[in-house]
């Protein structure tokens, strides 16, 4: 071989040294890819979904697979096309997607659905106590599934981060559906909800200074209307004034007073969040009876039992009742209304959780080490965990402390 060549080679490997090399990319220690699956919600009145595309995108992208079913999205007009751009693998049946590892639901699953769960997994969705029964813990026990509660879970300052989420959502949107009920369309009283020169304007009760009634109080006030809020924690109607920067009439629920209040309301929101798994019945039958003949009640608090006693189920295809000539609107998740908008609350929510979840190694590192995150677990491994599900019951339940300490 001659110099010339030699000489050209030395070159050539002289240039090819210069070029990037390909090398592994280290993992994170402690890290664990994550399978999850999104099954259908088959409820009647869900229409949300735990995650968007985009939120899928990014979980893909960091390695994690994610199983949707075939048509989960329509609800919320997501397309299986964009979950299968961001990622997803699109399955066309709920056993395939209830078969991941961690399941993410917004409905509790039913029984049936139980049945197609593997044994061992993790089911994170809500649990709707007021709806449940034993026979529902019972069939997660037997699988010793590990479910988490979202509507249990808290964040790193105590707050409830999906519950809040959702009542800033179930507040702005009780506001349109009291003013669709008080129009002439709708074969109500035909009055506008707020106010507007010269007419008095629409009288609105609240019950309840938690995040629903904040939020209903804002649309309220800002459609002119006069609002009076009524809660039995000072604490709290001391918090909504000064969140909300008006001087609205604030009141704690003495019988004399809101019985008054209600004779003369036009709409009265029931935001009464239940305590340790107990509704409470705040506006009686009588009071109902009193009321202006149709006024419009909305039950939020319904979907764990309601805190008006006249209030009862109803759906989204029948949404409202007439008692007493007072018009009742009792449809629970009222978020799921406005599903899109709910879905990317779930998403912003949930995102950063599980890849948190994935980077400490998986549910039982994140169960072991942050306190907030393992106050949403009601169930693991085939026990109850939860001490207000085990009396509502009658149920044994066993201390998760005491569990996760023997199994590290």
């Amino acid at each position: 071989m001659s110099d010339q060549h030699k000489s050209g080679f030395k070159e050539l490997a002289k240039e090819q040294a210069s070029y990037p090399q390909e090398q592994l990319l280290k993992v994170k220690e402690g890290s664990k890819s994550l399978n999850m699956g999104i099954p259908c919600e088959i409820s009647m009145q869900e229409n949300r979904l735990m995650l968007t595309p985009e939120a899928i995108a990014v979980l893909t992208a960091n390695g994690h697979e994610i199983i949707v079913e075939a048509g989960a999205g329509a609800s919320s007009k997501f397309t299986d096309n964009e979950f299968s751009e961001a990622g997803a693998k699109i399955v066309y049946s709920a056993k395939e997607a209830l078969e991941a590892h961690i399941i993410l639901k917004v409905e509790p699953p039913t029984l049936d659905e139980i049945e197609m769960i593997k044994p061992g997994s993790i089911l994170i969705s809500a649990l709707q106590l007021g709806n449940q029964t034993p026979e529902y813990i019972q069939a997660l026990n037997k699988k010793k599934v590990t479910a988490i509660a979202f509507e249990f879970l808290e964040d790193k300052v105590g707050g409830m981060p999906v519950v809040r989420a959702m009542s800033e959502i179930a507040g702005n949107t009780v506001m349109s559906i009291a003013a669709h009920y008080l129009s002439s369309v709708a074969n109500g009283k035909g009055m506008i909800l707020g106010g507007i020169t010269g007419v008095p304007p629409t009288k609105v009760v609240i019950l309840g200074a938690g995040t629903v009634g904040e939020y209903a109080a804002r649309s309220a006030i800002g459609l002119g209307a006069q609002v009076q809020v009524f809660d039995h924690q000072i604490y709290k109607l001391r918090r909504i004034k000064h969140a909300l920067g008006h001087q609205v009439y604030t009141s704690t629920m003495d019988i004399s007073t809101l019985g008054e209040a209600l004779e003369n309301a036009d709409v009265v929101i029931g935001a009464v969040r239940a305590e340790k798994g107990t509704n409470r019945m705040i506006v009686t039958e009588e009071m109902v009876a009193n009321m202006k003949e149709e006024s419009v009640i909305i039950d939020v608090s319904i979907d764990q039992g309601g805190c008006i006693e006249t209030s009862k189920l109803t759906s989204l295809k029948n949404p409202v009742f007439r008692k007493y000539n007072v018009i009742h609107y009792c449809v629970p998740n009222i978020a799921s209304r406005v599903a899109r908008t709910a879905t990317t609350a779930f998403s912003n929510i949930f995102t950063p959780i599980l890849l948190q979840t994935a980077d400490l190694g998986g549910v039982n590192e994140m169960i072991y080490h942050y306190r907030w995150f393992m106050r949403g677990v009601y169930t693991y491994n085939g026990s109850l965990t939860n001490a207000a599900i085990g009396k509502k019951f009658n149920m044994k339940f066993r201390d998760l402390n005491l569990l996760m300490a023997a199994r590290f």
